[in-house]
């Protein structure tokens, strides 16, 4: 692993590391601006709306449903709705359908990404959805896409990489072992082995990493978040400034503004401004945008009645069930009844730091990250311990605030030997969200900087 040599930044323009970190990646995303890399949509207002509208169609439209949507075999036992579940959510920057087959032109060209040869299997959306048994607060954890990490079964040969590379690499894997060896079966069913082992791969990378246990999961392509878009338009967003970016096709005023389908995609694909007005946007202030949506939409569903309306949520699980995938134990139904608690702003949305920026072997970049850090932080999201401690020993020093990383001692390999060898530039740490400041007459609030937890509830306005 080496880091890519920077002469541009200098830390001693700054006396928190924190502003030079957010520089690097700003200069990073500029530096790929003449690298046409499509990405994927926002998975996860899907996810949510379909398990909360679980509860309330009617059990036809439940059989109409369970009969188009793709059951993976990828995962199986996972926890009942009485116990604590953790959902992974894969967006996929696939072009495709989950059957492999091309949208129509018209999806494509309200996509703004190109058509059924561009994009791939990498889960390009990566979130944690998890839902404490008690009925508390549930929490939703992003995980940057481009954290370097283990990646399980080191698939193609492949042992480390971006996170969100362990599925294209296992897919690939599998289908040149498959297609040597078909034992008879059909491209089909070839093409489906090789996604369950795409999403094998996926789902133990993200548990490896995190050190937790992913009970169901969800996998939608980019055409789902469009249809959505489409049923569920306008959408009311906030944006703290105008911007443009070709590359997604957004272009926005600031302040408060409701979205046809096509907007909502550019919105949440947005991770750069091309308008030369000196708007910094990154990965991370996207992955704050797809925060701040999914807050968006559903306290918008709430208000509108929307999961109780029979015929518009029946419309939207026909135009989605072809571009998604499930575990083989996800009860739609049952979990949406368990997650009724999503729509009243019971759900805080976390993303995971990263330490500093490096160069991967083949000279991609990629977010270094702290294992054991992250793992403890992840313990005390999903399982938070007392606060009140005694004051510790000089002998102690501040033990006391690793005490919930022991299950993480593991070695991090290629996470933290970078992180030692380059400057001390730290991301923070997601912090408790300070009370929100009052919302104005139309419900909107600060979001805050990505790196702070995200309240749900209302229409937080976002870079």
């Amino acid at each position: 692993m080496r880091r890519k040599p920077d002469t541009q930044r200098d830390s001693s323009q700054t006396s928190e590391p924190w502003h030079n970190l957010y520089g690097q990646l700003i200069d990073r995303d500029r530096r790929r601006k003449f690298r046409r890399r499509r990405t994927v949509v926002l998975s996860m207002a899907l996810v949510i709306a379909l398990v909360v509208a679980g509860g309330v169609f009617a059990l036809t439209t439940y059989i109409s449903f369970e009969n188009g949507v793709r059951r993976s075999e990828a995962l199986t036992g996972g926890a009942g709705l009485d116990q604590d579940v953790n959902i992974l959510v894969m967006g996929l920057d696939s072009r495709l359908d989950e059957n492999g087959n091309p949208l129509s032109q018209e999806e494509y060209d309200a996509l703004h990404s190109g058509d059924s040869s561009d994009g791939g299997y990498n889960s390009n959306v990566l979130m944690v959805l998890h839902v404490p048994k008690d009925g508390s607060q549930a929490t939703v954890i992003s995980i940057p896409r481009d954290d370097y990490v283990d990646l399980a079964g080191s698939p193609d040969g492949i042992s480390q990489g971006k996170i969100k590379q362990a599925y294209g690499y296992a897919m690939d894997d599998a289908m040149k072992k498959l297609k040597a060896d078909p034992q008879g079966k059909s491209d089909s069913q070839i093409y489906q082995e090789a996604r369950d082992d795409g999403r094998k791969a996926e789902i133990q990378t993200v548990q490896n990493f995190l050190n937790i246990k992913i009970d169901h999961f969800v996998e939608v392509t980019m055409g789902a978040f469009l249809d959505v878009a489409k049923a569920l338009a306008p959408i009311t967003v906030c944006l703290q400034e105008a911007t443009q970016d070709t590359y997604s096709g957004a272009n926005f005023k600031a302040g408060v503004q409701q979205l046809n389908a096509q907007q909502a995609v550019a919105f949440v694909r947005q991770r750069r401004d091309t308008s030369g007005s000196g708007v910094a946007l990154s990965d991370l202030d996207r992955e704050r945008r797809q925060q701040a949506f999914i807050s968006s939409l559903l306290t918008q569903l709430k208000q509108k009645s929307t999961f109780t309306d029979i015929n518009k949520i029946e419309g939207i699980l026909n135009a989605v069930k072809d571009k998604m995938a499930v575990d083989q134990s996800l009860n739609l139904i049952d979990f949406g009844l368990k997650a009724k608690q999503l729509t009243a702003g019971h759900l805080r949305f976390v993303t995971l730091p990263i330490v500093q920026f490096g160069t991967s072997d083949t000279g991609e970049s990629v977010n270094i990250v702290d294992k054991g850090a992250i793992q403890a932080e992840v313990s005390q999201l999903l399982s938070p311990q007392p606060t009140a401690t005694p004051t510790p020993s000089p002998a102690q020093g501040s033990g006391s605030q690793n005490s919930g990383a022991a299950p993480a001692q593991q070695d991090s390999s290629a996470q933290q030997a970078p992180a030692q060898q380059a400057p001390a530039q730290q991301a923070p740490a997601a912090q408790p969200a300070p009370t929100p400041s009052p919302s104005s007459s139309n419900g909107t609030f600060d979001a805050g900087d990505w790196s702070s937890v995200l309240q749900g509830g209302g229409i937080p306005c976002v870079k």
